[in-house]
């Protein structure tokens, strides 16, 4: 057994290497890790826990550390650093013994940084044992002030734990918190005309369930890859509040005509939207600036049949190649902060700062104005981000709609019906979806139709 735990530590340690050293992402390290060293089952589960709620909770982690250190970290090597955080989630967020977490990972500090450190990891850690992770909350947290301490008590950033406090009611932040920092299910959706979702659920054999509110979509656990209806690109992985946002820019009545999807990579949306474009005679053009994301966005759609699939084009969205006026339906799934998404994304919420929001914030406006010019009379256009502070949602469509006597409002609530709980923005007009009511990313969507 012992041996077992060690090689999952090791390929958990090598991954928050990469996540921490190398700026890279820990859903995309660790399982190409996995499958390059053969580790399945029960190791790989424990290996993927490890990161993802080391990388989760590595703010609340890292204050810890310099209390039990009595040192700052940056006065560590960022290797032992690594270590002790594994170490301290072991210790703090996961079923593992004291003794076993400590002397798991000093023998990991001694087969990967050496010996010389092992002394300091063993005495780091047995500090940090004395005491639970709400012990250390509460001594932590002593002195300050409310928001400080759910920022400590539910590994957020303080700004972030302000932008939601912003949104939600009082009774109903802690959730929204605690929502964040729970792993979400697989989501897989069908490609409308290429799957059904009795097909899908058949394929799984029990080990699925209809989604809640996406009559596309299914929940279940386990490797995606595995299914051979996704291996052909039939069924996709795609989050169901993706798949609602985008399934609302069809719901509206607008005259048929050509659809476009002006920044898709990678495509999820995309390939759902071109099936549900072939339901009502159009097609989809989709663009992207950046060429690996545009090979995602063909690959995602490659098993509908060749007159079926979005014409994929490379393309600026500010500086658009398509005529103004062209379109019946426009996606604008602008380039946010992500803040929507951080229970699939563990070490993202530690990567943002507030300033990301204000940069973000003139290409938002800049590109739902290029969508509002790209619709036709009578057309619509849904603007999307996977975030849900203010500043990349209601501000940036109601700053742009200042400057424009064209566009109308078309509410959420008559869109989505099937979707409660939702409502945002003035007089409700808005959409945005949230993990604790809905049990799925936290997506903003505002419907708006050219006159």
């Amino acid at each position: 057994m012992a041996a077992r735990a060690d090689r999952a530590r090791r390929v958990a340690f090598d991954a928050l290497r990469r996540v921490t050293g190398e700026d890279a992402y820990a859903n995309l390290v660790l399982p190409a890790l996995l499958t390059e060293r053969g580790i399945t089952g029960r190791d790989a589960a424990f290996a993927t826990e490890l990161l993802n709620g080391t990388c989760r909770w590595t703010g609340t982690y890292d204050q810890v550390l310099a209390a039990a250190s009595g040192r700052p970290l940056s006065s560590l090597q960022p290797a032992v650093v690594d270590l002790l955080r594994l170490g301290t989630h072991q210790l703090l967020g996961m079923r593992v013994g004291s003794h076993a977490a400590v002397s798991a990972t000093v023998d990991l500090a001694a087969a990967t940084v050496g010996r010389r450190v092992t002394g300091l990891v063993n005495a780091v850690l047995r500090k940090v044992a004395a005491e639970d992770r709400d012990g250390w909350v509460d001594r932590l947290g002593a002195g300050r002030d409310e928001r400080d301490r759910l920022a400590l008590a539910h590994a957020h950033p303080r700004w972030v734990v302000d932008a939601y406090a912003d949104l939600l009611p009082a009774d109903q932040l802690v959730a929204a918190l605690a929502a964040d920092n729970a792993s979400p299910e697989v989501s897989l959706v069908v490609r409308p005309g290429l799957a059904e979702v009795d097909e899908l659920l058949d394929e799984l054999g029990g080990a699925g369930e209809r989604s809640r509110l996406s009559p596309f979509g299914v929940r279940t656990s386990g490797n995606p890859g595995d299914l051979p209806l996704v291996r052909t690109g039939r069924v996709g992985v795609q989050d169901e509040g993706s798949q609602l946002v985008a399934w609302g820019l069809t719901r509206p009545d607008a005259e048929p005509g050509r659809w476009l999807d002006l920044s898709a990579g990678p495509g999820g949306k995309t390939a759902l939207l071109a099936g549900l474009a072939v339901s009502q005679g159009s097609r989809v053009l989709a663009g992207e600036l950046a060429p690996h994301r545009a090979g995602l966005v063909v690959q995602g759609a490659r098993a509908y049949p060749l007159e079926q699939r979005p014409q994929v084009v490379v393309a600026d969205a500010t500086h658009p190649p398509w005529s103004p006026g062209s379109f019946t339906r426009v996606l604008a799934d602008v380039p946010c902060t992500g803040l929507g998404a951080l229970r699939r994304r563990p070490e993202s919420r530690w990567r943002r700062e507030p300033a990301d929001v204000e940069a973000l914030h003139p290409l938002q406006r800049s590109l739902l104005g290029t969508a509002l010019d790209a619709a036709a009379p009578g057309g619509l256009v849904a603007y999307v981000t996977c975030s849900p502070h203010r500043r990349e949602t209601a501000d940036v469509v109601l700053e742009t709609l200042a400057g424009r006597d064209d566009v109308d409002v078309v509410p959420a609530a008559a869109v989505l019906p099937e979707v409660p709980d939702a409502a945002t923005g003035p007089d409700g007009a808005f959409l945005q979806l949230w993990p604790h009511r809905h049990g799925t990313d936290a997506m903003f969507a505002a419907y708006l139709r050219r006159r």
